[in-house]
């Protein structure tokens, strides 16, 4: 979600997962207790790499025996096609807890399912592409990424389009997709996902045999947005076979109240899933984003849910009034707030290879909607078990 875009906005109508690895490159946590920040490093705001703005960064993901990043922007080919990086980061300034550089290596577009770039809002609005998260599947060789629609008035008429999950191979070209739930279709009717609050988290699980895919906000019908009065606002969490690439599950899961009061007090505030990274097929790392107008940052807490004795939603509609269900366990890990620093529009989460001390490492990046306000931010993590 673009909170640069929405704050713009605003600003001018007041003036007028991954499994456990053999190689050493990584290991996989086994348990995690809570997160020690070691290191937070800053792209500048207008760093290029082959011809691009590099911006908008939405998902990370990790592929160690490579020892690379795959690093998706969330741009809508507004200035150079919707496209995702490969990247560099140390390994030795890791093990020594810190970030010394992020050495971009590579860099594709994505393709559609013609082989084309995808056009851009204004060029063709009910082709563009809204990408969001980014997780490689080292089994196939392929990376997975997610769209997520739209349902918004665009060059005078209302866009509809479906989100995605689609599979890729590293240059970006089409090659499967996973089968979009019925609940998951957008509509122009106040029924199905809200716009901009779709598929932001993906992440593989139980060796790759399954995909975990989170919505960002409640679905129409399942009751309003979480807002600064109301918690427990549900979100749904998918679970894909990957080898039939069908979905087997919907979990709730509920959402934490919107941390901060707009200002004025009736001005844009959110709070949603803006990640997700699973441990196993059970537990997974549920990262929650809060953002209200009048703040300049944002509130990210990282949260430990279980889905182990959560009920299977999938069909079961309006999960606000009904009450029928178990929504997933969840147990707060970190808020960022309380590292007293800034912190920007964080959207991506991945492991990372491991400390000196053994430990595993995690690595966040925070999205600067290419705005001069905000910030390309890395966050470098230990997991103490």
């Amino acid at each position: 979600m673009k909170y640069g875009y929405i704050l713009l906005a605003f600003l001018l109508v007041a003036a007028g997962c991954s499994a456990p690895q053999k190689n050493k490159a990584s290991r996989f946590p086994a348990s995690l207790s809570r997160l020690k920040l070691l290191d937070v490093y800053e792209l500048p705001f207008d760093q290029r790499y082959g011809g691009t703005w590099v911006g908008g960064l939405s998902g990370i993901d990790y592929d160690a025996a490579n020892d690379r990043y795959f690093i998706i922007s969330d741009e809508r080919s507004a200035t150079t096609p919707s496209r995702f990086y490969t990247a560099m980061i140390p390994r030795s300034g890791i093990a020594n807890s810190r970030i010394d550089t992020v050495l971009f290596t590579g860099i594709h577009t994505l393709k559609m399912l013609n082989g084309k770039t995808f056009p851009s809002l204004k060029e063709g609005a009910q082709e563009a592409a809204d990408p969001e998260s980014i997780r490689f599947n080292p089994r196939t060789g392929r990376l997975v990424w997610s769209g997520e629609g739209d349902r918004a008035g665009r060059n005078g008429v209302v866009n509809i389009k479906d989100p995605w999950i689609w599979e890729m191979d590293l240059e970006g070209n089409y090659r499967d997709s996973f089968a979009l739930p019925a609940n998951m279709q957008v509509q122009k009717i106040e029924k199905g996902p809200r716009v901009n609050g779709v598929f932001e988290g993906l992440g593989f699980a139980g060796n790759y045999r399954h995909l975990f895919v989170s919505v960002e906000e409640p679905l129409y019908e399942d009751g309003p947005r979480a807002d600064v009065n109301y918690p427990g606002a549900p979100v749904r969490i998918i679970k894909y076979n990957t080898a039939t690439r069908q979905p087997i599950a919907q979990y709730a899961y509920l959402l934490d109240a919107v941390a901060r009061q707009p200002n004025p007090e009736t001005a844009f505030r959110v709070n949603g899933i803006s990640e997700i990274l699973p441990l196993d097929d059970d537990r997974l790392l549920v990262m929650e984003r809060s953002f209200s107008m009048g703040n300049s940052f944002c509130t990210i807490k990282i949260y430990l849910a279980d889905v182990h004795a959560a009920t299977d939603v999938s069909g079961i509609s309006g999960l606000h009034q009904n009450k029928s269900y178990q929504a997933a366990a969840k147990k707060l890990l970190l808020n960022m707030n309380d590292l007293g620093r800034y912190i920007d529009n964080v959207e991506g989460i991945t492991w990372g290879p491991p400390l000196a001390n053994g430990h595993s490492s995690l690595l966040l990046v925070a999205d600067n909607n290419f705005s001069k306000e905000q910030k390309n931010q890395f966050f470098l993590f230990e997991i103490i078990p």
